[in-house]
């Protein structure tokens, strides 16, 4: 048996669910509302607060699609009753971030400045940065799926590099440094 798939969603106080034609799951919570497309074979029930998914046999494809998508509806109920964050961080001399709104503005060190525009379902703030400090950039959203995918393009606007670590990367992110020349050492 799954051990992700065969445990229970619990649904927190504000948060409801329903189950629509097709095997659709519907999360409705105060954050937001989201659906998810269940497999037809996965079945869903749903009953006294909680969430059970079973699948019929024990086949590779059921057994990975178990726990998959019972791993999507438990983030789809922890993000529209506390919503998810990301945060980033900007190594670098020069590195800024600007949000007004949806639209985000990066000085990456490039000729240029680089321009996003946000979806409707996240949401950007650039804290203020004291002296000495690196810019950050938090990220808030209720699907975790879509701000994760996000996250991740910025990022690939300037991954870090091994030897300084300048560039954009996660808050508590371990890099891999490299030593960099020893040429001169002789």
């Amino acid at each position: 048996m799954s051990r992700i798939g065969k445990l229970p969603v619990n649904l927190p106080a504000g948060v409801s669910v329903e189950l629509l034609p097709g095997n659709v799951v519907k999360v409705k919570g105060p954050l937001g509302e989201l659906c998810q497309k269940v497999d037809p074979d996965i079945t869903v029930t749903i009953e006294d607060n909680e969430i059970k998914f079973t699948r019929p046999t024990d086949q590779p494809r059921h057994r990975s699609m178990h726990g998959l998508y019972r791993a999507l509806v438990h983030n789809m109920v922890v993000g529209v009753s506390e919503g998810f964050t990301i945060k980033q961080e900007l190594v670098g001399v020069g590195y800024r971030v600007a949000a007004q709104g949806q639209l985000l503005t990066f000085s990456l060190g490039y000729s240029h400045e680089i321009q996003m525009m946000l979806p409707a379902e996240v949401k950007a703030e650039v804290p203020d940065i004291k002296k000495g400090e690196n810019p950050k950039l938090y990220l808030k959203s209720c699907d975790k799926q879509l701000v994760g995918q996000i996250a991740a393009k910025i990022r690939s606007f300037r991954e870090p590099e091994p030897y300084k670590g300048k560039g954009i990367k996660f808050v508590g992110e371990q890099l891999r440094r490299k030593a960099g020349k020893t040429a001169a050492a002789k």
